[in-house]
């Protein structure tokens, strides 16, 4: 009697089972926990992932796949990259990527780069802008009520410390917010407790290779991210973090609760709305 052979998995299989197996506790189960603690995906919705090339954006389509396979909530996905101009090599890397990982991806030009291309202060900080609105309209163009993002942990608490060291303030990257310029439209960030450091482990592990960015434009703006902020800044708070992290390994999910655990009690102001509240306005009455 032959033995039974086992069905030979194709990459793709491959790269899906790992989400499923190796990498459920760390992304696929921290993605899930994200999306119901913040109650970012209702029945019926219609969302836009959106793709950049990059590793977050790749991870988050997958994991929306692997959601949508579970079949617990009635939703419908579109798969969105924004052409900004980039170059021939980046936007056949972002095309070979996608089919053999198995998704269908809607792409549309714009000409994003050549607008911003001679700006000479916060380029990347007004490309992201643009892009962002780019992407919000033809997301609702789709029929999408929702746009995805692939911000992840990290990017939460880097975003928390420099608001503080740089910006002078206290505030946070939010898990979902609603559009102030398209009605009825709402950002999701899925990937919002899941760490990066699982992200490039699920990459290697899986040999796959993304665009560290997929913007033509960072090749004249050397110290510029995609989100428009200054690497050598961002750099700073890594390794700041890092080194706090050696001292007290309980740092990184501090940074991310007091956020969570802010004792308006205990501030000098703070602003609501566009309102500035300070603690005089009330101290009498106390």
């Amino acid at each position: 009697m032959m033995e039974r052979r086992e069905k030979r998995l194709t990459r793709q299989e491959e790269i899906e089972k790992s989400l499923r197996k190796k990498f459920h506790k760390t992304i696929f189960s921290r993605f899930t926990k994200a999306i119901n603690n913040y109650d970012m995906i209702q029945d019926g919705d219609k969302i836009a992932v959106c793709i950049s090339g990059g590793k977050d954006s790749m991870l988050l389509a997958k994991c929306f796949q692997e959601l949508k396979r579970h079949r617990k909530i009635n939703f419908d996905l579109v798969f969105l990259v924004m052409d900004p101009g980039y170059t021939e090599e980046n936007r056949r890397r972002i095309e070979e990527n996608a089919a053999l990982l198995g998704i269908p991806l809607t792409i549309f030009e714009t000409t994003i780069f050549d607008a911003v291309f001679d700006i000479e202060k916060n380029p990347c900080y007004l490309c992201a802008r643009m892009r962002r609105g780019h992407l919000y309209s033809k997301a609702r163009e789709c029929g999408c009520n929702k746009i995805a993002l692939g911000h992840h942990y990290d990017d939460v608490i880097e975003t928390i410390l420099m608001g503080m060291l740089y910006g002078a303030q206290i505030q946070t990257m939010m898990p979902k917010l609603h559009s102030t310029n398209f009605e009825g439209m709402e950002l999701i960030r899925p990937l919002y407790l899941v760490r990066e450091e699982d992200i490039k482990n699920w990459r290697d592990e899986n040999d796959l290779h993304f665009l560290q960015c997929a913007c033509r434009f960072t090749e004249n703006c050397a110290n510029c991210d995609e989100n428009g902020v200054a690497l050598s800044k961002r750099q700073e708070i890594k390794e700041l973090i890092r080194e706090l992290s050696e001292i007290n390994p309980f740092v990184e999910g501090n940074i991310f609760k007091s956020v969570e655990n802010v004792n308006l009690n205990t501030v000098i102001a703070y602003k609501q709305d566009g309102e500035v509240h300070h603690f005089l306005d009330t101290y009498e009455r106390k």
